[in-house]
């Protein structure tokens, strides 16, 4: 099954999880997932976590930077009508804003969103660490069941 966010798709015979190319919107690189087999519950689990989560850090991207974009857009006409200039030159050239005039620009976007990123920030760690904590599940259960087939094979 290939995600919606690119038309990357991993061979069918693949049994790895695969990465694609960055998605236009939110610059993010998608995570093919490969499913086994024999996926255990906890391996599902673990499997669809990180699924929910990248679905999640998708939208935050591409809404942020859609609305980066756009404000960015408007700073700049905004700026440009206040002095008199025009968006495109005569020869077609846009018409640039300097560093100075673009960092009041990103000054101003990132206070705006400060509050919106720290809560981001705050779900990603929350995230991460439950992933981890499914992931040293997942090895353990993993180790408990070659030390089984093991125990089996030597009895």
């Amino acid at each position: 099954m290939c995600t919606k966010v690119s038309g990357f798709c991993p061979p069918r015979q693949s049994c790895h999880d695969w990465i694609g190319p960055p998605d236009k919107y939110s610059n993010l690189r998608p995570v093919h997932f490969h499913i086994p087999e024999n996926e255990s519950p906890l391996e599902q689990r673990l499997r669809e976590l990180r699924q929910e989560t990248q679905e999640w850090n998708q939208q935050f991207w591409a809404n942020q930077n859609l609305s980066f974009t756009k404000e960015k857009e408007e700073f700049i006409c905004s700026r440009l009508q206040a002095k008199g200039s025009v968006l495109r030159t005569a020869s077609g050239q846009r018409t640039a804003l300097d560093a100075e005039e673009m960092a009041d620009f990103y000054k101003e976007f990132l206070s705006k969103n400060f509050q919106k990123h720290m809560c981001y920030n705050r779900d990603w760690y929350k995230r991460n660490l439950a992933i981890t904590f499914f992931m040293g599940k997942v090895a353990l259960e993993r180790m408990w069941g070659k030390l089984r087939r093991k125990q089996k094979m030597s009895s």
